[in-house]
Parts: C-alpha cells; structure tokens; sequence
C-alpha cells in the first residue's frame, strides 16, 4: 500500500539531536529501515519538515513506520494513501462507464 506521510518535527526535539550531533545518523537509520521511494525535506509552519512515500504491505505497518518519527523528533506524521498514475487509471477503470 502505497503511503504518503507528512512530517514536522518537534522543534525541541530536532534541536537537541541537531547539538548533539546525532540528527544525520537518526535520519540514516530510519530511512535505511523505510527505504521511501521519494524523499523531500523543506521547512513547514517554521519547523523542520519531510514528506516521504513508502510502501507499506498493509495497514498493520503504519505504526512502525510513524513510531521512530514520534519517539526520536516528538513529529507530527500525517498519512494517506496514495496512488501513482497506473493505480489512478486502475481505480478509474473499475468505476464502470
């Protein structure tokens, strides 16, 4: 299952791991373990801020995928699934018509 998440990291959270150097081994780790097809890092609302789509084999895997942003960023993480163009065109088909 395709999934897109949105995320915003918790200010102070970010910062100390930024001070003690440990925020590029945090993002190396969970990404190595996430393998997204895409990747995006930009600044949301003032904070640090990604969005990531990954794919998921169900729905059961959602909270090992948010739970390292949760416990090493104190982040915000929004999903939704989501769809490429063949899945698009997959589901359009199917309406019928």
């Amino acid at each position: 299952m395709r999934t897109l998440l949105q995320i915003r990291l918790g200010t102070e959270a970010s910062n100390g791991s930024i001070t003690d150097g440990t925020m590029g081994q945090k993002f190396e780790r969970i990404m190595a373990a996430l393998k997204p097809e895409a990747a995006y890092f930009y600044a949301s609302g003032g904070r640090r801020a990604m969005t990531i789509v990954v794919d998921l084999p169900d729905e059961a895997a959602l909270p090992s995928v948010c739970e390292p942003f949760w416990v090493e960023f104190n982040a915000e993480v929004d999903a939704y699934p989501c769809m490429d163009g063949d899945g698009l065109r997959e589901g359009l088909s199917r309406l019928g018509g």
